[in-house]
């Protein structure tokens, strides 16, 4: 246990958003025993120009401007900075050196915001943890001076064109000068490894209270009319993560099964063939307190994941979530999935494997199962996760004779 220190959190997610954030849940689990500054990604010059009409915006023009104070606490131990700098807009940019060289500009308008929070609110010896931001945090460990940095791998973002096109460059070179890494999945530490031998899995935290502790019988009007056996999905339809044609498989082999998919969709889905299926509804996105209702009416939960760059290494909290319910569930095979969740779901990849797989949980699933899957996601929790990340710090530090 790491106590009584000063913590910088940095990254790509602001307080304000509106999703789940494993940032903020990271930075509220510090604040139990050391101080937090959380600080906001800083405003870029576009977006404050797009963006003019957006309360959330108008709010960072004022702070920029000086007629609001950016740093706000939050609770006991724990302060949000927005930032009052504006930095440039400057992905688009071609040319390697020209970015790099505007990029360290940008950090150093940004350093100087966090650093006239640090000196207001008395931090020293800090650590910095930087939540996955490649770009606008990558110089702020020589400009804020950390007595610790420690750089958070959540997602393998350089399979995303927007973080590709700098990101190839410059995140090893970032990795490498962090005095650590951890992530939330095997595959990202080993990414990490590669560039800095101080690189650990810390595992993932998961807000699970609003499953673990449901006991409702109550079932939604539009899903009480659906016949069993319910194959489901909740989350986000995305053509980019999920597998649709391996969907539209088991909808065609099992007629009798019925598919039911909770949340938005994207075009891919929207265009799919799923929608010509009688045995597939579409139910669409739901506020995230009645998803326990819905995924306590499937027989089995399913993640069918597109094999990718963008999805290999990630962590689906959903998981912990169908098992916090004590729920079946089957899902692609990844060698995270393998390493981390084998012992308590069904892994497979193609559309033969999930069928005969989902027909291998409809038949042996018990109240002894139910239980295990309860205490092996309960086991997901942030204290924990945070715990490793701590291990991790000293661990570093030992190995190095310090």
């Amino acid at each position: 246990m790491i106590r009584n220190r000063d913590i910088i959190v940095v990254g790509q997610q602001p307080w304000d958003v509106e999703i789940g954030s494993n940032c903020k849940n990271i930075a509220t689990e510090f604040a139990k025993h050391n101080r937090v500054l959380y600080v906001n990604s800083p405003l870029d010059r576009i977006t404050r120009w797009r963006g003019s009409k957006d309360e959330k915006i108008r709010k960072r023009i004022n702070i920029v401007k000086g007629k609001e104070k950016g740093l706000v606490p939050i609770s006991n131990n724990l302060w949000n900075l927005y930032p009052n700098r504006l930095i440039e807009s400057i992905n688009w940019i071609g040319s390697q050196t020209i970015f790099e060289w505007l990029n360290k500009i940008n950090n150093q308008r940004f350093a100087c915001s966090i650093q006239e929070a640090v000196d207001e609110l008395g931090f020293t010896s800090v650590i910095l943890f930087n939540d996955n931001d490649m770009f606008r945090c990558f110089y702020l460990p020589d400009f804020l001076h950390p007595a610790t940095s420690i750089y958070y791998s959540r997602d393998y973002m350089l399979a995303v064109d927007y973080w590709k096109k700098h990101g190839v460059k410059l995140e090893p070179e970032l990795i490498a000068k962090n005095d650590l890494c951890v992530a939330n999945s095997t595959y990202l530490a080993d990414y990490c490894r590669k560039y800095n031998a101080h690189s650990y899995y810390v595992g993932q935290g998961c807000e699970l209270d609003l499953f673990l502790n449901y006991e409702k019988d109550l079932i939604p009007a539009d899903i009480k009319h659906i016949h069993q056996p319910i194959i489901g999905y909740v989350g986000a339809l995305l053509g980019l993560r999920l597998d649709i044609g391996l969907l539209e498989n088991i909808a065609l082999q099992r007629p009798n099964w019925q598919i039911v998919l909770v949340g938005p969709e994207d075009d891919a889905f929207k265009e799919s063939k799923l929608h010509t299926y009688q045995n597939v509804h579409f139910l669409g996105p739901k506020p995230p307190d009645s998803l326990p209702a819905y995924i306590n009416a499937f027989d089995v939960c399913l993640n069918p994941q597109v094999i990718s760059d963008v999805t290999i290494g990630n962590y689906p909290r959903k998981i912990d979530e169908y098992l916090a319910m004590g729920k079946p569930v089957v899902a692609t095979s990844t060698p995270f999935m393998e390493a981390v969740f084998s012992a308590h779901t069904y892994l497979g990849k193609t559309a033969e494997a999930y069928i005969q797989l989902i027909e291998k949980a409809l038949a042996e699933n018990d109240t002894a199962k139910e239980t295990a899957r309860k205490e092996f996601a309960g086991s997901h929790t942030w204290e924990n996760s945070v715990g490793e990340i701590y291990k991790a710090i000293e661990q570093t530090y030992s190995s190095a004779g310090t």
